[in-house]
């Protein structure tokens, strides 16, 4: 089977073709580092890890690269690229901070959150003021193709130019003038047209020299020059929010288009919106979940489980009971998996690649429902429900049967799987943190002593010890086949 993604530009599901024979390009839009990070970014950024990570397990004969990048200059409050407010300037105003210290403290908290949620780095991860040079050239580039104009120092796209605009999301720009979205502005031919670089007065912070006078880039502009630049002029897989579609990816169409004359992108992904109350969550609205206030009343990579079990291109509803519910679930295949990792001990595991033999029927079938689902446009809760109904019984079957020479194939089989696919296990345990082994055998004691104090009915002295290993960041999970343990 082969992998297949629903394309927004096409609006269906189309057979991945990559551009090239040796490598693949994704780009995923990435925030903007004006305040910290919330479930909606989550969502998005969780996909675009998914995405990056099946590639590279799919296809491992080619090089993928990934970039997402950081806006830190040019969008606009409200999206209004004429009346609006550059959003970290705005933001630097509120803190009293300059633009670019706002812009370095949420873009480290961004990557703090991020990594919580075990979300991958990409490849690269460009700023958008380290690119004002390549945003000029473009914007040159389409004034001298006569697709954009200049008026008193603003540059403008002249949507008129591009018969194809609105392709992406089926908006045509005679029902955008209808709906009354936009309003005529004085220095535009078009309410339509959209800024490439704007104008700036004396006291804008954020400002470079350009052939038009100080000024900065207007936001779609960046994603085109930095996109071309490390993926080529055509690239593979461009991903991002469904709020994104219009007018940001359309614009980004029309400017990169216009100036090669190629397709842009081969393949669209949009991933849906987090509700909450039926409501969109963002920032603007302010009803956002924000990831920092949730990690103290969640395990991270237990909201991660949460998200990746709605598809992402359906509307996910956030709720603190959906996350409980969620975590019961993880809890269990994290208990099959500790148990077999404690079977399995410092054993050799093998190859991943090489347990697809016929001698290994069982896990072969296993991981071809597993890429049957991911092939099937990026469907995690298919995948998530393999590990529930496959891998997770086989695994208790094998440790019940004590066929203790299967376990360090199916131990692979999890770190491949729900490893590195899925990014849902824990990256760092007391195997890790412990090389000794010390711990381990410290927390076994304290296990036995608890279990002895139930025994003999001491609840206060059992509850207790379960407490203050608690408080030393040790969990105690209790289950019908025994306790097993876990670093926080």
């Amino acid at each position: 089977m082969a992998l297949e993604i629903y394309n927004t530009l096409s609006r269906k599901k189309e057979e991945f073709v990559p551009v090239h024979s040796d490598r693949i390009g994704l780009y995923v839009c990435g925030p903007t580092v004006y305040g910290d990070a919330h479930v909606g970014h989550a969502k998005a950024y969780i996909m675009g890890d998914i995405v990056n990570r099946y590639l590279r397990f799919r296809y491992p004969e080619r090089k993928v690269t990934y970039v997402q990048n950081i806006t830190d200059v040019g969008h606009m409050t409200d999206n209004d690229d004429v009346a609006g407010e550059d959003k970290l300037q705005k933001q630097s105003a509120k803190e009293k901070k300059h633009p670019m210290e706002v812009a370095a403290f949420y873009t480290r908290r961004f990557y703090e959150d991020m990594s919580a949620l075990n979300v991958l780095r990409a490849d690269i991860e460009p700023l958008a003021t380290g690119h004002i040079t390549e945003q000029i050239e473009l914007i040159k580039k389409l004034i001298e193709k006569g697709f954009a104009y200049e008026v008193d120092g603003n540059v403008y796209f002249d949507v008129s130019k591009d018969h194809d605009y609105g392709k992406l999301s089926g908006r045509k720009t005679e029902d955008q003038e209808a709906s009354g979205r936009v309003e005529a502005r004085s220095d535009k031919r078009s309410p339509n047209d959209f800024a490439l670089w704007k104008r700036v007065d004396a006291g804008h912070i954020l400002r470079w020299p350009s052939p038009w006078g100080d000024g900065f880039p207007g936001w779609h502009i960046e994603c085109s020059a930095m996109s071309m630049k490390y993926l080529g002029e055509t690239i593979d897989i461009h991903g991002g929010g469904l709020e994104n579609q219009f007018p940001h990816h359309e614009c980004e169409i029309a400017q990169s288009e216009s100036v090669t004359g190629k397709p842009f992108v081969k393949y669209w992904m949009h991933n849906n919106m987090v509700t909450t109350g039926g409501v969109k969550m963002g920032k603007s609205l302010g009803n956002s979940a924000m990831l920092r206030d949730l990690f103290k009343e969640y395990d991270p990579l237990s909201l991660r489980f949460t998200l990746l079990q709605s598809h992402y291109r359906g509307t996910t509803e956030f709720t603190t009971e959906a996350i409980s519910a969620s975590e019961t679930g993880y809890k269990y295949l994290l208990r099959s998996y500790h148990k077999l990792k404690d079977v399995v001990g410092d054993a050799e595991l093998p190859e991943f690649n090489s347990l697809d033999t016929p001698q290994n029927q069982s896990i072969r079938d296993i991981v071809g429902l597993f890429k049957e689902a991911l092939d099937d446009d990026f469907n995690t809760p298919g995948a998530i429900a393999v590990l529930f109904n496959s891998l997770a019984p086989m695994t208790n079957n094998i440790l019940a049967a004590g066929m203790s020479e299967a376990g360090p194939k199916y131990l692979a089989v999890w770190n491949a799987l729900a490893g590195n696919v899925l990014g849902i296990l824990p990256t760092q345990d007391a195997t890790q943190t412990d090389a000794s082994g010390t711990l381990s055998s410290v927390v076994q004691l304290a296990v036995r002593w608890r279990k002895q104090a139930r025994e003999r009915r001491d609840f206060a002295m059992s509850d207790t010890i379960r407490k203050e290993l608690d408080e030393a960041g040790i969990i105690l999970e209790d289950s019908k086949e025994g306790t097993t343990w876990r670093m926080k």
